[in-house]
């Protein structure tokens, strides 16, 4: 089993920074793939970022390009997603998920990924 667990979630305002976490334990394998995606009320969960563990190739949702990175420490076995000038649209609750099996075309999909953390809020104010 693989255990996630996110922080740094919170409330900001419209222009603002936070930097997600998201701390890995249990199974490890050789080569594996972290997704952060976020759910807002009424709407279904959507795909943020990804980072491979292996190489780091990164992939982002074209409505947060520019604006989030995505990046791993592995020495901590963490995963972190920069948020800079957060939106409104942004305000969701920001999970992390990872799996073995993700290739590039299914890297995206939540629902190839086998393991996920509680979630974390943000929450952004105009």
């Amino acid at each position: 089993q693989v255990q996630l667990v996110e922080s740094g979630g919170g409330l900001v305002q419209a222009g603002a920074s936070l930097r997600l976490s998201c701390t890995t334990s249990g199974r490890t394998f050789s080569n594996y793939a972290v997704g952060w995606f976020r759910q807002a009320p009424g709407k279904e969960r959507e795909f943020v970022a990804a980072v491979r563990w292996t190489g780091g190739s990164t992939y982002y949702a074209d409505s947060v390009k520019g604006r989030f990175t995505i990046s791993r420490d592995g020495a901590k076995n963490t995963v972190y997603l920069q948020m800079n000038s957060l939106k409104p649209d942004d305000t969701a609750v920001y999970y992390c998920a990872a799996d073995e099996f993700i290739t590039r075309a299914t890297i995206t999909l939540s629902r190839r990924y086998a393991y996920w953390g509680q979630g974390t809020q943000v929450t952004v104010s105009s």
